[in-house]
């Protein structure tokens, strides 16, 4: 495994966030997410790693991964910004497994988690959710209505010695793990569950 299968050769010092997701579909919400995430992080690059499946959905639920890989492309359209099917590469289910096979590249620069606030609130329910804040330290956004189940979710609870002062958050991706931060950002409507009923 080697930084060249994202097209980007992390180098010494770099900050880089991993967001991972379905992006079912993708949409402006995650876009300016990534976005906000450069500039308060103060990262060089967002690697988007689009899941070929979401294990807590049925199968029936996921649009085609091809599909979504291209949607992705056309939303995630930055300079800093590398579209990733890493995971269908690595045959991976899991975001622990994911983690645990990037180990190498995790080497070679500093990374953080990026995730939503809506995701954080039910970390506890992914498939050994307690490997992904010992992989690599997580950013968590906030979401439309979920700032106060993301501070009150299990994950925050077990986590709590461990959270960043939102002042030293661009400090997050050098932090040792486990290490989490909460961030606050302008908020956006849109969700991929919204828009995916919208189809139908």
């Amino acid at each position: 495994m080697t930084a060249d299968m994202f097209k980007v050769q992390p180098l010494k010092g770099m900050k880089i966030g991993l967001f991972g997701g379905s992006f079912n579909p993708p949409h402006r919400g995650h876009f300016a997410l990534a976005k906000f995430a450069l500039h308060k992080l103060q990262l060089d690059y967002v690697w988007w790693m689009v899941s070929p499946q979401n294990p807590l959905k049925p199968k029936h639920e996921t649009s085609d991964f091809d599909e979504r890989m291209a949607q992705t492309r056309q939303i995630a359209r930055h300079p800093r910004f590398v579209v990733s099917d890493i995971e269908d590469r690595l045959a991976t289910t899991t975001t622990a497994q994911t983690l645990a096979g990037l180990q190498p590249v995790f080497e070679q620069a500093h990374f953080v988690w990026l995730m939503g606030a809506d995701s954080f609130a039910s970390l506890h329910r992914w498939n050994d959710w307690r490997v992904i804040p010992q992989s690599l330290p997580m950013a968590v956004f906030d979401r439309p209505g979920w700032t106060t189940k993301a501070h009150a979710c299990t994950a925050a609870k077990t986590l709590k010695s461990a959270q960043f002062n939102q002042d030293a958050i661009a400090l997050l991706p050098f932090a040792r793990t486990p290490a989490w931060g909460f961030v606050s950002m302008p908020q956006r409507l849109e969700n991929s569950t919204a828009l995916r009923l919208q189809r139908t």
